[in-house]
């Protein structure tokens, strides 16, 4: 049977949906992995198809962008209407990992990071951290390194504000992505054996 991998996101102007699905993507290259990308407003009816995909689902890795230092608004509502999810820890000993997007290089996405692991925290589930040593911070580092932005907790990507979804992120920010991606599902499937 498949490993079920889940990538729920919330994005405002299409750059963190562009990650989201190089993260889909990196999942995907594992072998056995099912992968399903769910943005946010799938959930918007408490019966909705999608509830029972993350409900089966071995790992869920959960992606916004950061807005004024922490998850988007978009974000902050569909993880409230987990609630009821919660109360029932019907999440527990899943697996789930986190990344994010925004216009400044530091923009404080690692507040972001942290208000999503909290939230897997309180479901009982078990975060996957990133593992990629920081690119781009020697002499002869550079911005088309992989982790370029030195993450550890999860995938963190910058866009620039007067660029869209078509140019940015970059292709070293994707493929940061992916590598979370692979890594959550590796884990998955270990996780599961």
């Amino acid at each position: 049977m498949a490993t079920k991998v889940c990538v729920v996101y919330h994005s405002g102007f299409g750059h963190t949906a562009k990650q989201a699905a190089a993260v889909a993507e990196g999942a995907r290259g594992v072998s056995g992995v099912d992968v399903s990308e769910l943005p946010v407003e799938e959930f918007a009816e408490e019966k909705s198809a999608a509830w029972e995909l993350l409900d089966a689902a071995e790992a869920i890795i959960f992606g916004c962008p950061t807005y004024m230092g922490s998850p988007s608004a978009g974000m902050k509502k569909f993880i409230e209407a987990t609630s009821g999810r919660w109360m029932q820890q019907q999440w527990a000993d899943k697996l789930a990992a986190g990344f994010t997007n925004s216009g400044s290089q530091n923009g404080d996405k690692q507040n972001t990071l942290v208000d999503l692991m909290t939230f897997v925290g309180q479901h009982g589930m078990v975060w996957i951290n990133l593992n990629i040593l920081p690119g781009n911070n020697s002499s002869t580092g550079s911005v088309d390194d992989v982790n370029r932005l030195g993450a550890t907790l999860g995938a963190m990507a910058q866009s620039n504000v007067d660029e869209g979804a078509d140019v940015v992120p970059p292709e070293s920010d994707l493929e940061t992505a992916r590598q979370l991606g692979a890594r959550v599902a590796k884990c998955a499937q270990r996780w599961a054996e």
